[in-house]
Protein backbone atom coordinates (compact mmCIF):
# COMPACT_ATOMS: atom_id res chain seq x y z
CA UNK A 1 0.00 0.00 0.00
CA UNK A 2 2.70 2.50 1.00
CA UNK A 3 4.90 1.46 -1.92
CA UNK A 4 1.98 1.90 -4.36
CA UNK A 5 1.35 5.40 -2.98
CA UNK A 6 5.03 6.35 -3.18
CA UNK A 7 5.25 4.94 -6.70
CA UNK A 8 2.22 6.92 -7.85
CA UNK A 9 3.54 10.06 -6.14
CA UNK A 10 6.83 9.66 -7.99
CA UNK A 11 5.04 9.19 -11.33
CA UNK A 12 2.88 12.25 -10.65
CA UNK A 13 5.99 14.30 -9.84
CA UNK A 14 7.64 13.22 -13.10
CA UNK A 15 4.48 14.05 -15.05
CA UNK A 16 4.42 17.49 -13.38
CA UNK A 17 8.08 18.03 -14.27
CA UNK A 18 7.34 17.20 -17.93
CA UNK A 19 4.46 19.69 -17.96
CA UNK A 20 6.66 22.37 -16.39
CA UNK A 21 9.36 21.76 -19.00
CA UNK A 22 6.84 22.52 -21.74
CA UNK A 23 5.78 25.88 -20.23
CA UNK A 24 8.90 27.84 -21.31
CA UNK A 25 8.61 26.40 -24.81
CA UNK A 26 5.08 27.83 -25.15
CA UNK A 27 6.10 31.24 -23.81
CA UNK A 28 7.15 34.30 -25.76
CA UNK A 29 7.29 37.90 -24.63
CA UNK A 30 8.70 41.24 -25.72
CA UNK A 31 9.36 42.14 -22.06
CA UNK A 32 13.00 42.14 -21.04
CA UNK A 33 13.43 41.04 -17.46
CA UNK A 34 16.37 42.46 -15.50
CA UNK A 35 19.33 40.17 -14.83
CA UNK A 36 18.64 39.32 -11.19
CA UNK A 37 17.70 36.21 -9.27
CA UNK A 38 14.24 37.52 -8.32
CA UNK A 39 13.48 38.64 -11.89
CA UNK A 40 14.43 35.18 -13.19
CA UNK A 41 12.15 33.55 -10.62
CA UNK A 42 9.27 35.85 -11.57
CA UNK A 43 9.84 35.17 -15.26
CA UNK A 44 9.60 31.44 -14.54
CA UNK A 45 6.35 32.02 -12.68
CA UNK A 46 5.01 34.06 -15.62
CA UNK A 47 5.93 31.23 -18.00
CA UNK A 48 4.07 28.61 -15.98
CA UNK A 49 1.11 30.89 -15.25
CA UNK A 50 0.71 31.89 -18.90
CA UNK A 51 0.82 28.21 -19.96
CA UNK A 52 -2.61 27.90 -18.27
CA UNK A 53 -1.75 24.78 -16.30
CA UNK A 54 -4.32 25.58 -13.62
CA UNK A 55 -1.89 26.61 -10.89
CA UNK A 56 -3.47 29.20 -8.62
CA UNK A 57 -0.67 29.92 -6.16
CA UNK A 58 3.04 30.44 -6.83
CA UNK A 59 5.75 31.14 -4.29
CA UNK A 60 9.30 32.41 -4.54
CA UNK A 61 11.73 34.09 -2.19
CA UNK A 62 14.20 36.93 -2.45
CA UNK A 63 17.14 37.87 -0.32
CA UNK A 64 18.33 37.34 2.26
CA UNK A 65 17.40 40.55 4.01
CA UNK A 66 18.86 39.03 7.18
CA UNK A 67 21.55 41.62 7.68
CA UNK A 68 23.01 43.03 10.84
CA UNK A 69 25.48 45.41 9.18
CA UNK A 70 25.80 47.36 5.88
CA UNK A 71 22.03 47.45 5.71
CA UNK A 72 21.65 50.60 3.64
CA UNK A 73 23.73 49.35 0.72
CA UNK A 74 22.48 45.80 0.90
CA UNK A 75 18.81 46.73 1.20
CA UNK A 76 19.08 49.32 -1.58
CA UNK A 77 20.28 46.58 -3.95
CA UNK A 78 17.69 44.04 -2.80
CA UNK A 79 14.78 46.48 -3.10
CA UNK A 80 15.98 47.71 -6.50
CA UNK A 81 16.10 44.12 -7.78
CA UNK A 82 12.69 43.42 -6.27
CA UNK A 83 10.98 46.49 -7.71
CA UNK A 84 12.49 46.03 -11.18
CA UNK A 85 11.56 42.33 -11.21
CA UNK A 86 7.99 43.01 -10.08
CA UNK A 87 7.60 45.76 -12.69
CA UNK A 88 8.77 43.43 -15.48
CA UNK A 89 6.51 40.62 -14.22
CA UNK A 90 3.37 42.76 -14.27
CA UNK A 91 4.35 44.30 -17.63
CA UNK A 92 4.63 40.75 -18.97
CA UNK A 93 1.21 39.82 -17.59
CA UNK A 94 -0.32 42.97 -19.14
CA UNK A 95 1.23 42.10 -22.51
CA UNK A 96 -0.51 38.70 -22.32
CA UNK A 97 -3.87 40.13 -21.12
CA UNK A 98 -3.37 38.37 -17.78
CA UNK A 99 -2.89 41.41 -15.56
CA UNK A 100 -6.38 41.31 -14.08
CA UNK A 101 -6.15 37.75 -12.80
CA UNK A 102 -3.00 37.98 -10.65
CA UNK A 103 -2.24 39.54 -7.30
CA UNK A 104 1.12 39.37 -5.55
CA UNK A 105 1.67 39.31 -1.80
CA UNK A 106 5.17 40.34 -0.72
CA UNK A 107 5.95 39.85 2.96
CA UNK A 108 8.81 39.48 5.37
CA UNK A 109 8.90 36.72 7.94
CA UNK A 110 10.53 39.09 10.42
CA UNK A 111 10.77 42.80 11.07
CA UNK A 112 13.80 44.76 12.21
CA UNK A 113 14.59 46.60 15.41
CA UNK A 114 14.30 50.35 15.05
CA UNK A 115 17.55 51.32 16.70
CA UNK A 116 21.06 50.53 15.55
CA UNK A 117 23.05 47.94 17.50
CA UNK A 118 26.36 49.54 16.49
CA UNK A 119 26.64 47.99 13.04
CA UNK A 120 23.00 47.55 11.92
CA UNK A 121 19.72 46.35 13.39
CA UNK A 122 18.61 43.05 14.86
CA UNK A 123 15.53 40.94 14.17
CA UNK A 124 12.31 42.50 15.36
CA UNK A 125 8.54 42.44 15.09
CA UNK A 126 6.04 44.26 12.87
CA UNK A 127 7.35 43.24 9.45
CA UNK A 128 5.91 44.77 6.30
CA UNK A 129 3.57 43.27 3.70
CA UNK A 130 2.70 44.62 0.26
CA UNK A 131 0.00 43.52 -2.20
CA UNK A 132 0.33 44.31 -5.92
CA UNK A 133 -1.90 43.86 -8.96
CA UNK A 134 -4.70 45.44 -10.97
CA UNK A 135 -7.41 44.11 -8.60
CA UNK A 136 -5.74 45.79 -5.61
CA UNK A 137 -7.10 49.06 -4.25
CA UNK A 138 -3.91 50.99 -3.59
CA UNK A 139 -3.23 52.60 -0.28
CA UNK A 140 -1.98 52.01 3.22
CA UNK A 141 -4.17 49.63 5.20
CA UNK A 142 -2.74 49.97 8.66
CA UNK A 143 -1.29 52.67 10.83
CA UNK A 144 2.40 53.38 10.51
CA UNK A 145 3.81 52.07 13.80
CA UNK A 146 5.44 54.44 16.22
CA UNK A 147 9.21 54.13 16.43
CA UNK A 148 9.55 56.30 19.52
CA UNK A 149 11.50 54.44 22.20
CA UNK A 150 8.69 54.78 24.74
CA UNK A 151 6.18 53.14 22.35
CA UNK A 152 8.30 50.08 21.54
CA UNK A 153 7.82 46.65 23.08
CA UNK A 154 11.17 45.05 23.88
CA UNK A 155 12.77 47.35 21.30
CA UNK A 156 10.27 46.52 18.54
CA UNK A 157 7.46 48.45 16.85
CA UNK A 158 4.08 47.08 17.92
CA UNK A 159 2.24 45.25 15.11
CA UNK A 160 -1.18 46.73 14.39
CA UNK A 161 -2.45 44.41 11.64
CA UNK A 162 -2.78 40.66 12.14
CA UNK A 163 -1.24 38.79 9.19
CA UNK A 164 -4.15 36.33 9.40
CA UNK A 165 -6.46 39.20 8.38
CA UNK A 166 -4.34 39.76 5.27
CA UNK A 167 -4.51 36.04 4.49
CA UNK A 168 -8.29 36.06 5.14
CA UNK A 169 -8.71 38.92 2.67
CA UNK A 170 -6.87 36.96 -0.04
CA UNK A 171 -8.40 33.56 0.75
CA UNK A 172 -11.98 34.78 0.80
CA UNK A 173 -12.04 37.70 -1.63
CA UNK A 174 -9.54 36.40 -4.19
CA UNK A 175 -9.49 32.61 -4.00
CA UNK A 176 -13.11 32.19 -2.91
CA UNK A 177 -12.24 29.93 0.01
CA UNK A 178 -13.48 29.73 3.58
CA UNK A 179 -10.59 31.26 5.52
CA UNK A 180 -11.65 30.20 9.04
CA UNK A 181 -10.29 26.64 9.01
CA UNK A 182 -7.07 27.81 7.35
CA UNK A 183 -6.24 30.76 9.61
CA UNK A 184 -8.02 29.11 12.55
CA UNK A 185 -10.30 31.95 13.48
CA UNK A 186 -12.00 35.12 12.31
CA UNK A 187 -9.78 38.13 11.62
CA UNK A 188 -10.52 41.60 10.30
CA UNK A 189 -9.83 41.93 6.58
CA UNK A 190 -7.96 45.08 5.52
CA UNK A 191 -10.17 45.31 2.40
CA UNK A 192 -7.48 45.91 -0.22
CA UNK A 193 -9.17 43.97 -3.06
CA UNK A 194 -11.70 45.51 -5.46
Amino acid sequence: MVMDYLGQTGLDALKGADILKAAPEQYSSSVTYPDSTIANKLKGIAQVHLANLGTRIFYCDHGSFDSHSNQLGMHATLWKEMSEGIAAFFEDLQEHDAGDNVIMLVFSEFGRRTHDNGSGTDHGAAGAAFVFGNPVKGGQYSEYPSIKREDLQQGDPVPNTDFRGVYTNILEDWLGLDAQPIVQGTFEKPGFLQ
